[in-house]
């Protein structure tokens, strides 16, 4: 099992209904997930140590109905929304601005950017993924804060 194979498995229970979930594969691999408040646990973990060494938690956060609401009427209020190339998070992660901390971040409002420039990093997993532009333009906003969580699919950036 793969890391999409599990990406997909935790956004699904966190866009169903379901409270908990336990699924053992026939190679040993046992994927237990159980969602909280605001959280969906999952743990994986095996007995064949080459797939996934150990158990590993995580926590990922489940959409909330009315902030999808809120965002499609906004875009069906302001006419102008839809001229926007947006960049979204192709992944459920962290999002960071910059490359550290003490860094400047990659864009800001107002730079202008070319297609395959990395605009920000999303954290899946422990490991840091460059997010790069689909899109020349310029920045209109950013969408999310840093060390916010973000979904998949969720805009980060408005471009002109």
């Amino acid at each position: 099992m793969d890391y999409q194979d599990i990406k997909k498995l935790i956004d699904d229970m966190g866009n169903s209904k379901l409270e908990s979930l336990e699924i053992e594969f026939p190679d040993g691999i046992k994927i237990k997930m159980s969602k909280n408040e605001n959280k969906v646990m999952a743990t994986a973990s095996t007995q064949v140590q080459s797939v996934i060494e150990g158990s590993a938690p995580m926590t990922v956060p489940t959409v909330v109905p009315n902030q999808e609401n809120s965002l499609v009427n906004v875009a069906q209020n302001n006419p102008k929304e839809e001229n926007y190339k947006i960049i979204k998070s192709p992944m459920v992660g962290t999002f960071y601005a910059s490359s550290a901390p003490d860094k400047a971040p990659f864009v800001k409002v107002g730079d202008k950017i070319h297609k395959g420039q990395v605009v920000c990093i999303v954290e899946a997993m422990k490991l840091m993924n460059e997010i790069e532009s689909e899109f020349d333009g310029e920045i209109a906003e950013i969408c999310v804060k840093n060390e916010d969580v973000v979904e998949y699919g969720m805009p980060l950036f408005k471009l002109k």
